[in-house]
């Protein structure tokens, strides 16, 4: 990768949230992106979504920059979830089309789109119930393997040293999102936070250039949201790109470097959270209360 490619890793930034930077150097992004830090990486063109009669994204357009935490937001049925569903390969959108380093992710199944380095979380979990925290960031990890099915029966060399691999990054993955003592344990026996922190470290495994966080923060209380915070930031800061759904506004205005507001479908809104706060139209149709409490 050329220097003016390299992530711009924020190591005193790491270090001052206790990050241990060994952990942090294991879990750093490892894949080429053909744009620099600040520059388009993700490009949604007038994005429709149409089911029956209803439009439920109606011609939205933004970018996602290279190296940004972008927060997604706006009133139940706004559309929120559908875009993520049509950038993600869960729905075929109607109309519009969405770029990934300026190539179309368009047909794509979402196995594809997720190796294309556009990878996501789910507002309901989705883990493997009787597999152990460590094998379900092994399956992510599996995504970037090139071990044949036959290689892997046989055990050949490249599986072993694939494998092996696998479970020492896996290890790094669930450190980085601080569960790594509970690697052992199956997920569906994880406290509800941990399993959030565990599909995080799923979807960290695929080596994402955009990680795209579903309602990261539904069902927890204020010092689980707190440590959330904590960890995206540090996501930010070891190199990747977010995007975040979130309906906590103290959350969402706290964390992002720029926030797209989405009503009916439509694009509201799209700026810093210093002008989202203030906007007059985004008070109207989705904080709908004073800006001290939004602060």
């Amino acid at each position: 990768m050329s220097e003016a490619l390299e992530p711009e890793i924020d190591v005193e930034a790491l270090a001052s949230r206790g990050v241990d930077l060994e952990v942090a150097e294991r879990v750093a992004p490892d894949r080429d992106i053909a744009v620099k830090v600040g520059d388009p990486l993700v490009q949604v063109q007038n994005l429709t979504m149409k089911f029956g009669g209803l439009t439920a994204l109606d011609n939205v357009t933004f970018d996602i920059l290279r190296g940004e935490i972008l927060g997604l937001i706006g009133p139940n049925g706004a559309g929120k979830t559908t875009c993520f569903n049509a950038m993600t390969g869960v729905y075929k959108p109607s109309s519009g089309k969405v770029l990934l380093e300026g190539k179309s992710l368009g047909g794509l199944a979402q196995h594809k789109i997720t190796r294309q380095g556009l990878a996501r979380t789910f507002q309901n979990i989705r883990l493997f119930g009787e597999m152990t925290a460590l094998e379900n960031v092994v399956v992510g990890l599996d995504a970037r393997h090139r071990t044949s099915v036959g290689g892997a029966l046989l055990r050949l060399p490249t599986h072993v040293r694939e494998e092996k691999s696998a479970i020492e990054r896996g290890m790094a993955l669930l450190e980085f999102v601080g569960i790594a003592d509970h690697a052992q344990f199956l997920s569906r026996h994880l406290p509800y936070g941990y399993q959030r922190r565990l599909e995080i470290a799923r979807a960290l495994a695929t080596d994402p250039k955009v990680l795209c966080l579903d309602e990261p923060a539904a069902g927890f209380n204020p010092a689980e949201k707190e440590e959330l915070m904590q960890l995206i930031r540090t996501i930010r800061n070891d190199g990747y790109t977010v995007l975040l759904i979130e309906h906590d506004m103290k959350l969402v205005m706290g964390v992002t470097d720029r926030i797209v507001v989405l009503e009916f479908g439509k694009k509201l809104a799209d700026g810093a959270p210093a002008e989202i706060r203030e906007d007059p139209r985004v008070i109207a149709a989705y904080l709908g209360e004073p800006e001290d409490d939004v602060a």
